[in-house]
């Protein structure tokens, strides 16, 4: 029975029980559910609890608390949580509309998002060019995906978890994705997937839940986002103003107590605006293997396929003017912020063909008596002769650049110039030039001399003075434990946690997730995946020793951290309490990191919530 009809049937009690309800929520400061009973006129209060709430409803009460003064400001914020935050900035479905899912698999990007079923990149980039929303669906992702993946609504995959490629990408996209849907079976040369008795051909539609992990047949209808659109326009809606202006006000107040700084991981001058919109203070990762994807593969390919110096030279003196205006489109979209740009860290053969699809291509043609194509026999040649058995710990990082001669010099020599147009331009660029995979502090000093000697010949050539400070990523354990050396060579360190968990563990990323996590979650064995949130005890214990034997070595070394941990909630209090300065993450992660930065300064401070 609504409360009115109970003030008209029984004024008296009905006072009564408002009465008592404002007794209870002063008491408690907060919003309570109560059970009561009317026996004969009398009023019972049977019993009382501090209420659950969605979301919305959490913003919501804390402003208002906070407006009647039962609560402070800081302890409205302590109220609220960045993975409530997240799930108010991306469209949701109308769960009232919806019925039994099709699948489930593992929520790896917020928002929900319908479209026709693809399953290639170039299909979902043909469709999406007509104008028509498309899911991308495989097994898992590669990097050769990356254009579909841009052009699709959403991404779904049978394979993988949240740190799969797929999740990570979809992530810094903004991208809805679900991966892990093991019963879904996944036919790319039949154009189609099954799951149970069902199959789903290429064009139908289906629904995909981000944030639940669940995929529905047909078009579900989609709720929009007033909080995104807040973000990243300023504007509010009459109809959500009061979500919207509790929304901002955490985030203001989170703001003006956080200590660690957010940064955003950006590697193109679209994605730096967006993040510089939501709040970011600088890109604490700009990873430059991803500009060399799409047409600019074919440039990679000329420089690992060149046969002398001369030829790898070509190569790589085409790749600097692309690579130099990427660099001047970022720098001005995070003018006055420093912009931190990793050099290439990939494995080379990443750029090639797949192996297999080229030996297939090679032997059809000899098995048909024709000549396979010269380019195809190069190609495999060379993806042979590059093939390792653990790329993750073979040729890549700093190592690449010790042994390709020139590599450094041309993304260096890119990044000294895109600083000179824009100081020319009357910008202030604030780059910075990241080492990764360093393992010693003689690798960090070489790869260092050749970054300063370019730099300081790009100031020569140009008359305009080029500082960029040098700094390394810390993502393996010899790292960790010998970073009062390093220090010694490095102006700053990011910890690259996705690595350095890897390493720690002895997991493999991609494999792992897969093969034995959901076992060792429903075991006890860990409670949550050590690649969503920081592992404290092993990885964390790496990151407080490197923090203080690099602070030691170099006292204003600055720390941070560029890996998807930077915009875990429960990671970055970790982070605020190892005295990192600044966190790295995804764009759209970027508010959810700047209101758990406040609300991690405030529990460092011990004015948490005090019920």
């Amino acid at each position: 029975m609504p409360l009115t009809d109970l003030e008209r049937l029984d004024p008296a009690s009905y006072l009564e029980l408002r009465a008592h309800m404002e007794t209870l929520e002063h008491h408690y400061r907060d919003l309570c559910d109560i059970e009561f009973a009317i026996e004969r006129g009398r009023l019972w209060m049977l019993q009382t609890r501090v209420g659950k709430r969605t979301a919305e409803a959490a913003f919501a009460i804390a402003a208002e608390l906070a407006d009647e003064g039962l609560i402070s400001v800081d302890e409205a914020l302590a109220r609220v949580s960045g993975d409530g935050l997240a799930r108010l900035m991306f469209p949701r479905f109308d769960t009232s509309a919806v019925g039994e899912p099709l699948a489930h698999g593992i929520p790896a990007s917020p928002g929900a998002a319908v479209g026709a079923v693809v399953f290639d990149s170039a299909e979902a980039v043909r469709r999406a060019a007509a104008g028509e929303k498309v899911v991308l669906v495989r097994q898992e992702t590669t990097p050769d995906d990356l254009p579909g993946m841009v052009a699709a609504e959403a991404v779904l995959t049978s394979r993988g978890g949240k740190t799969s490629h797929a999740a990570v990408v979809a992530r810094g996209m903004g991208k809805v994705c679900v991966c892990g849907a093991e019963q879904i079976t996944v036919d790319p040369r039949e154009r189609r997937f099954t799951v149970g008795g069902t199959t789903v051909r290429e064009g139908e539609v289906v629904s995909v839940d981000g944030s639940a992990g669940t995929v529905y047949l047909g078009a579900a209808p989609l709720v929009d986002s007033a909080v995104m659109r807040y973000l990243e326009t300023g504007a509010h809606g009459e109809r959500s103003a009061p979500l919207v202006d509790a929304v901002a006000r955490a985030l203001r107040r989170a703001d003006d107590v956080r200590r660690l700084e957010v940064r955003a991981n950006a590697d193109t001058p679209e994605d730096a605006a967006r993040a510089r919109r939501f709040g970011a203070q600088g890109v604490g990762l700009c990873r430059t293997e991803h500009m060399f994807l799409g047409e600019r593969r074919k440039l990679v390919e000329e420089m690992i396929l060149a046969r002398d110096d001369i030829e790898r030279a070509r190569a790589l003196e085409a790749l600097l003017p692309l690579q130099r205006q990427d660099f001047i489109g970022i720098l001005e979209a995070m003018d006055g912020l420093p912009v931190t740009i990793r050099l290439l860290d990939p494995p080379l053969h990443e750029f090639l063909p797949d192996r297999t699809e080229l030996a297939v291509r090679v032997a059809t043609a000899s098995a048909r008596g024709e000549l396979p194509e010269p380019h195809d026999v190069e190609l495999l040649d060379a993806v042979n002769r590059m093939h390792e058995e653990n790329p993750m710990l073979g040729l890549r990082g700093v190592r690449l650049g010790l042994v390709v001669p020139g590599l450094v010099a041309m993304q260096v020599r890119a990044v000294a110039e895109a600083v000179v147009e824009r100081v020319r331009a009357g910008g202030d660029p604030q780059a910075e030039i990241m080492v990764p995979l360093v393992d010693t502090v003689e690798e960090l000093r070489l790869a260092r001399e050749e970054v300063d000697a370019v730099l300081a010949e790009v100031g020569k050539a140009t008359g305009v003075p080029v500082r960029c400070a040098v700094g390394t990523m810390i993502e393996l354990p010899r790292a960790a434990l010998t970073a009062g050396r390093i220090a010694e060579e490095a102006e700053f360190f990011s910890f690259g946690t996705n690595d350095l968990t890897q390493t720690v563990w002895g997991f493999s990323r991609d494999d792992v997730e897969a093969a034995f996590f959901s076992a060792y979650l429903d075991k006890g064995i860990f409670a949550t995946s050590p690649f969503e949130t920081i592992d404290r005890d092993g990885v964390g214990r790496l990151v407080e020793i490197a923090v203080a034997e690099g602070r030691a070595a170099r006292p204003d070394l600055k720390i941070g951290v560029c890996g998807e941990h930077g915009g875990d909630p429960e990671s970055v209090h970790f982070f605020h309490a190892a005295g990192l300065d600044y966190v790295s993450c995804s764009p759209f992660r970027v508010p959810v990191a700047r209101l758990e930065a406040g609300r991690a300064a405030l529990e460092g401070a011990g004015d948490s919530d005090s019920r």
